[in-house]
């Protein structure tokens, strides 16, 4: 069943959450707040807290969609396909978006047809300190499109970023191999490859409040993810190139072992639903990491 979006509102907000209560009622009591009211689906990846029973004492405008089990970032998809609104702005239970960043959003893609996702500047914590990611996205070597606001990307922040409902599905959204951790870049490549813009929009703005230490796992589960996207999209020589690299890490690294035993037992699944990037987006992935090198 779909959610309606009141007219003046065409962006919705989806947050994926699981065990997270607290830091959940802090982002809602802004996102509630917002002047553009937009509507609100929390995809509750089966937490075992309070988390439903604080929605539905503190926050009952807000839609629940309960799952029966943890789905990761593909709580996204869910969220986006039960949202009848043609954008979806992501939030996390730690972040939230500024006074008229969501109507800015509308606005550029409303002006800009093959716009698919924006990429938001981000501020940080209680200081609201830029996040470093705010630079790199805005010194892409990818540059302008005559059609397209702001400068091309192929990374974002999740929780940042907005994107056009149809071309979001249209692409698969969040890929259900990576599950979650570092599962942004194969969804700007995949956007990409079927045509949609992916820019990083200084004008649109989050603000993201993370806890003060990773979550336990995180750093294994991006290096995994970033070589079952290489296994994913990009040429067999490369990927084997990024096994190699991490293989030779693994002997000395434990992180590194935890990551290549976790790709490798991924590795059948991934050859399944391979799926080469086109050239054009294979060279902007290269120019990127140039640039970063």
């Amino acid at each position: 069943m779909t959610i309606p979006y009141p007219d003046a509102t065409p962006v919705g907000i989806v947050i994926a959450t699981r065990n997270r209560c607290a830091t959940l009622a802090e982002a809602l009591s802004h996102l509630v707040a917002l002047p553009e009211r937009p509507r609100i689906l929390v995809a509750d990846n089966a937490s075992t807290d309070d988390t439903r029973v604080m929605l539905a004492r503190d926050f009952p405008q807000v839609q629940v969609l309960a799952l029966p089990f943890n789905h990761g970032a593909l709580a996204r998809n869910h969220g986006a396909r039960a949202l009848d609104t043609p954008y979806v702005a992501f939030s996390d239970d730690d972040s939230w978006w500024a006074p008229g960043a969501l109507t800015r959003a509308a606005r550029l893609f409303e002006e800009h047809p093959r716009l698919g996702l924006i990429a938001a500047r981000t501020f940080v914590g209680p200081t609201a300190d830029p996040d470093p990611l705010n630079e790199v996205l805005a010194a892409s070597p990818l540059g302008r499109a005559a059609d397209l606001p702001g400068t091309q990307v192929l990374g974002f922040l999740a929780c940042a970023s907005v994107v056009r409902r149809s071309a979001y599905l249209d692409a698969g959204g969040f890929h259900r191999l990576l599950f979650f951790g570092g599962e942004e870049t194969l969804l700007a490549y995949d956007m990409a490859a079927r045509g949609w813009g992916v820019t990083h929009c200084p004008d649109v703005v989050a603000h993201h409040h993370p806890a003060p230490s990773a979550r336990n796992g995180r750093p294994v589960v991006q290096r995994r993810n970033e070589l079952l996207t290489a296994w994913l999209r990009r040429p067999v020589p490369y990927a084997l190139a990024r096994t190699g690299a991490l293989a030779a890490e693994a002997r000395h690294d434990d992180h590194a072992r935890q990551a290549l035993r976790g790709t490798l037992a991924r590795l059948p699944a991934a050859l399944r639903a391979r799926k080469p990037l086109p050239p054009h987006v294979e060279r902007a992935a290269r120019l990127l990491e140039g640039a970063a090198a």
